[in-house]
């Protein structure tokens, strides 16, 4: 069977550099849990979320990130980072091999809008493979309030999707919820790492392919370290979890396609929603003012 070995890192961090505190962390994950493959941390742990510390491809964050993947013998999620691209601004997230190389850059498609403002939006859901594991995809915060992403992860193969993640908000229970759905609808393993500290307020979690808890961490700073049983995810999605449902066949088999994808994703209803913009004032002004 493959397994996948992963340490997710749920750091109490601060807005700010912190890369030799990430450096640190790694190389005390790897001597703790030697047998680990990949390390996973929160979004934006570099640098935090100002777009101020953007940077160009290959710059100094993605050099030492690289450095650090390459010393400890792990492939590297380092969070993400804010990248400058033909004059936009993107939130990124390299994956780095064991080797130290860049095989795959993917950019956030739903950046928190109205609020992440300033940062364009990606385009593209991507996956990477790992030799004798299995294949992985890759999806950072808002982005899994979109069931779209998480479903194309699965389409295109994703047995695991790593989820790092950058909430401080009384909304964590309910990326919690959506992260446990998330894995029993597409039957993977959802790993959603949290920041936290000043950053965001922790409780990353681990689903399995039936939306079953694997690990459930509290608000400070945790260590995660699991090993993930690719071959389960494959029996689950052929016989269904214990039997059950076999969703993604279901899938493969019901409609083409649905209204919103078919004609757009427009529609009078969403239409009149008005623009996307922040609210104004209390509940009564943006009655009074509706």
């Amino acid at each position: 069977m493959s397994h996948l070995a992963i340490a997710g890192l749920q750091l109490d961090l601060q807005a700010g550099d912190n890369l030799d505190r990430i450096a640190d962390e790694v190389a005390a994950a790897k001597r703790r849990l030697s047998w680990v493959d990949l390390v996973l941390l929160g979004e934006l742990s570099v640098y935090g979320p100002s777009v101020d510390h953007a940077q160009d491809p290959g710059g100094a964050a993605e050099t030492r990130l690289r450095r650090i993947a390459r010393d400890n013998g792990v492939w590297l999620l380092g969070g993400s980072i804010f990248e400058r691209v033909d004059g936009k601004v993107y939130n990124t997230c390299p994956v780095i091999d064991p080797n130290g190389d860049v095989v795959l850059k993917y950019r956030k498609i739903y950046p928190f809008r109205p609020y992440e403002t300033g940062v364009a939006a990606g385009t593209e859901c991507m996956t990477f493979d790992m030799p004798g594991i299995g294949r992985i995809g890759v999806s950072i915060c808002y982005d899994m309030w979109f069931p779209e992403t998480t479903r194309t992860l699965a389409w295109m193969g994703a047995e695991v999707i790593l989820h790092p993640g950058m909430t401080n908000t009384v909304d964590r229970d309910v990326e919690l919820s959506i992260a446990r759905a998330s894995a029993a609808q597409n039957q993977c393993y959802f790993v959603d790492i949290n920041t936290a500290g000043q950053l965001g307020n922790g409780r990353s979690a681990v689903y399995g392919p039936g939306g079953e808890p694997v690990y459930e961490a509290g608000s400070g700073r945790d260590v995660i370290g699991l090993e993930l049983d690719l071959g389960y995810v494959r029996r689950v999605r052929e016989r269904g979890w214990h039997g059950l449902g076999q969703t993604l066949k279901s899938f493969r088999d019901g409609p083409p396609s649905f209204p919103p994808y078919r004609e757009g994703p427009s529609s009078p209803a969403l239409a009149a929603l008005g623009p996307l913009e922040k609210p104004r004032g209390g509940a009564n002004q943006d009655q009074k003012e509706g």
